[in-house]
Formats: C-alpha cells, sequence, structure tokens
C-alpha cells in the first residue's frame, strides 16, 4: 500500500509575503529620487547649494552600492529575516534624523549614510528571499516582476510623490514618510518566513569589503571630481581601478588559500550573468542621470517648484507602471534576451524625444512625450535583467548574486547621477543639459549592445 505523502506545511499566501519585500524596494527606490524635486528647498533652508544636494543623493547611493555586497553576506550569517528587520530599523532611524537635519551634514549623516547602511542590510535578504520561496520559475518571475514595479515606480514616482509631500507640508515630512512606510514594511514583514537557518559559519571577508567599498567610492569620487581638475579626476580613477584589481587578486588568494572570499570568482565566470549586469548597471544609471538632470532643469533654469516638477515626472511614472503590469504578458510572449533590447531602444528613443521637443521650447509639457517613452523603455526591461542573473546560479549563491547584483544596479544610480551632475556644474558651452542628456543616450547605446550579446534562450522565457 502507497503511503501518501505528508501534506506540505502552511505558506502565507503569497500577497502577503511579497507586499513588505515589494514595499522594501519600493521606499529604497523612492529614497533615491524623490531629493531631485526638493534641489530649492533644501539648497534654501540649509544654506547650501544644488551640488551640495547632488553630494547627498550620490553619497547615499554610493553607501547602498558599496555595502550591497557584504549586506548580502551578513544575510546568509545573521538570516535574511534578521537583516531585512534591523536594516529597515535603521533606515527608519536615517530617515527622521534626515528630516530634523539642522545643516547639510546631519543631513548627509541620516541620509547618505544611516538609510545608506539600512537599505545594504535590506535589500538583499528581499532578492534572496523571493528566490527561495518562489521554487518555480513561472512565479519566481511574477514574484520579481511585482517587485521590480515597486522599484521602479518608487524611481520614478518619487519626484512626483516627493512634490506633493514638500508642496503640501514642507521636504522634512518627504523622510517622516519614508519613516512611516517602514514601520507598515516591519509589521507586514511578521508573514515572510525565512526558507534557510542562519549560517554562523558563514564567515564575513572584511578585507574584500573594504577593498571592494573603498575602490566603487573611488571611482566615483573620480566623476565628481571632473567639473573641477582633471589631474583629480584621473588620479582617483586610477586609484579606483588599482584598488579593484587588488580585491579581485584578494578574492583569487583567499579561494586559493581555501578561505571564504567576499565574492567567489564563480561568479564573474558565467557570461549571461555579466552581461545581464551590466544591463542592469546601465538601466539603474539611465534612470537616475535622467532624473537628475531634467528635475534639476525644470527647478534652476524655468523656476518649477517641487509639486510642478513632480507632476510633470508623472509621464515617466505612468510608462513605467503600465509596462510593469505588462512584464508577465510580455515574458510569456517574448524571451528575456528580447525584452531588454526593446526596453533600451524605446529609453534611448524617449531621451531623443526629450532632446528634440523639450530643449529650448517655452512649452514644458513637451517634456511628456519623451518621459513616456522613457519610463515604458525601463519598466520593460527591469524585471527580464534580474531575472536573467538571479537564475542563473543555484540556490548556495543566491546570498552573494543578489549582494552583487544589487550593487551593480546602486552603483549605476550613483554614477547615472554623478555624470549627470557633473556635466551640469561645468556648464559646457553647447549647453549643459542637452549635452547630459546626450551622453546617457549614449551609454544606453552601450546597455543595448551588452543586452544583443545575450544568448537566445537559455530558459529565459518562463513558461
Amino acid at each position: 500500500m502507497t503511503v501518501p505523502p505528508a501534506p506540505r506545511a502552511a505558506t502565507p499566501w503569497p500577497r502577503q509575503v511579497l507586499a513588505p519585500l515589494a514595499l522594501a524596494q519600493f521606499v529604497c527606490s523612492f529614497a533615491g529620487s524623490n531629493m531631485n524635486v526638493m534641489i530649492k528647498d533644501i539648497s534654501a533652508d540649509l544654506d547650501t547649494t544644488v551640488q551640495g544636494v547632488q553630494i547627498t543623493i550620490t553619497a547615499f547611493l554610493l553607501v547602498m552600492a558599496a555595502l550591497m555586497i557584504p549586506g548580502g553576506i551578513l544575510s546568509d550569517r545573521y538570516g535574511r529575516k534578521r537583516c531585512l528587520v534591523v536594516g529597515l530599523a535603521v533606515y527608519g532611524a536615517g530617515a527622521l534624523l534626515s528630516a530634523a537635519a539642522p545643516g547639510l551634514g546631519v543631513l548627509i549623516l541620516g541620509n547618505s549614510i544611516l538609510e545608506g547602511v539600512g537599505t545594504a542590510l535590506l535589500i538583499p535578504p528581499v532578492y534572496i528571499l523571493t528566490t527561495l520561496l518562489f521554487t518555480e520559475l513561472p512565479d519566481r518571475a511574477r514574484a520579481f516582476g511585482a517587485i521590480m514595479a515597486m522599484g521602479g515606480i518608487g524611481a520614478a514616482a518619487g519626484p512626483l510623490i516627493g512634490g506633493l509631500i514638500t508642496w503640501a507640508i514642507g521636504w522634512r515630512a518627504a523622510f517622516v514618510f519614508q519613516a512611516l512606510v517602514v514601520v507598515v514594511i516591519i509589521v507586514l514583514s511578521r508573514h515572510v518566513h525565512d526558507p534557510l537557518p542562519p549560517d554562523p559559519e558563514c564567515e564575513v571577508d572584511t578585507g574584500g569589503a573594504v577593498l571592494s567599498a573603498g575602490g566603487l567610492v573611488l571611482v566615483v569620487l573620480g566623476i565628481l571630481a571632473a567639473d573641477d581638475n582633471g589631474w583629480w579626476t584621473l588620479g582617483l580613477l586610477s586609484a579606483g581601478i588599482l584598488v579593484l584589481i587588488g580585491f579581485f587578486r584578494w578574492v583569487r588568494a583567499r579561494e586559493r588559500a581555501g578561505a571564504q572570499p567576499l565574492l567567489p570568482t564563480a561568479l564573474f565566470r558565467d557570461r549571461t550573468s555579466n552581461l545581464g549586469l551590466i544591463t542592469q548597471h546601465v538601466q539603474w544609471l539611465l534612470l537616475m542621470g535622467i532624473s537628475f538632470t531634467v528635475a534639476a532643469y525644470l527647478q534652476v533654469v524655468r523656476g518649477y517648484d517641487a509639486i510642478s516638477t513632480g507632476v510633470i515626472f508623472t509621464a515617466s511614472t505612468a510608462g513605467l507602471l503600465i509596462s510593469s503590469l505588462g512584464a508577465q504578458r510580455f515574458a510569456r510572449r517574448r524571451e528575456q534576451r528580447s525584452l531588454v533590447m526593446a526596453g533600451f531602444v524605446t529609453t534611448v528613443c524617449g531621451v531623443g524625444v526629450l532632446i528634440g521637443l523639450a530643449h529650448g521650447s517655452p512649452n514644458v509639457w513637451l517634456f511628456t512625450p519623451g518621459l513616456l517613452l522613457i519610463g515604458l523603455g525601463l519598466g520593460v526591461m527591469l524585471t527580464p535583467s534580474v531575472n536573467i542573473v538571479q537564475s542563473s546560479f543555484s540556490e548556495d549563491l543566491q546570498g552573494e548574486i543578489s549582494g552583487l547584483s544589487r550593487s551593480v544596479s546602486n552603483l549605476g544610480s550613483s554614477v547615472g547621477t554623478a555624470v549627470a551632475g557633473t556635466i551640469l556644474v561645468a556648464d559646457p558651452a553647447v549647453g549643459p543639459y542637452a549635452t547630459a542628456l546626450v551622453v546617457l543616450a549614449v551609454i544606453g547605446l552601450g546597455g543595448l549592445v551588452a543586452a544583443a550579446r545575450l544568448p537566445h534562450g537559455r530558459g529565459q522565457r518562463p513558461s
């Protein structure tokens, strides 16, 4: 007589699990873009400059990128659920400190440092838990689609929501809003369970973490210094590259010695994953670079306030929402390589329309068609790129690849803001805003080339 299999333990309804994970990605993405519409208000209130606000935004994104990989390792060591909640608590404390900031220094401490550290702790568990809890490829694709959609909407809608809050109450209330969302996420996270126990034996490679973080910081500082001194830029970029080379040599040495490195070299041997990481980097570079450029132009040149600037960005938010809602249907009909390529083509065309229609025109609503196309393009390709990377590795490497994936994406956000801000401050004779958009479009074409090199098939079309 055949013994029937034991019933599986009841698990929370998928929406109950996805809600806190998706909201966590939303609030972190929102934090990276909502300050773009507060440039004038923060500058006036804290007696600083546009460049001071740019440094705050860039530093937040850079701290995330530099610490995301160690955050993934800590998730394995201490548990995904625990790191998620601790990261949320640190993030919330940073948001409240930012809301009460009397000057730029305290704002950098709260927003750039504490919120950045909190994000680096909480985001890797979001992607690791999603991979572990949704084991079937179609379910995982839908889950990643929901999370990436919320992330993209948070980044795209950040200017609108931040503008509304700033107009109605003040820029400080936008940080209080973030803290309230964090409280909601912590409450909802009681439905999330960690399918794997913590691994206390998981070694944290402190030396590798310092080298990787140092290299990334030097590279971004080099970009930021481009408007002041070319020699400083060359020196910082060279130093950053040398430190990153030292990091990879350190990793190989630890592997040869049988010690656990910060990142196993196996993560860099998969061609498909490497190309997927490049596309992720460029996507977030475009999203944050375009957002900062357009927001600065509307406020500094056109004199728009926070709410008016946010309303203009509704077009990109709508485009991203529309394409994100169709992500599951697109994934059934087209392979993920095709979706990523289509996203880059649409985004670059959107930048071209933005330059052609809006530059020099007194009608600010001519920004709408270009921003709509940009939103549509980014929404189409954000989810496929993540799924390509995460699905390239087994469960035992999900902590490392999740940290690397998020680090690469946040580095893209940081570089995008740094590149855009540097060009605007340098004020080239041909026009800083048009120049910044052209440079971003060229980078987007580079992302398209990387997407075109992705292989066909390889499980890229969920059934």
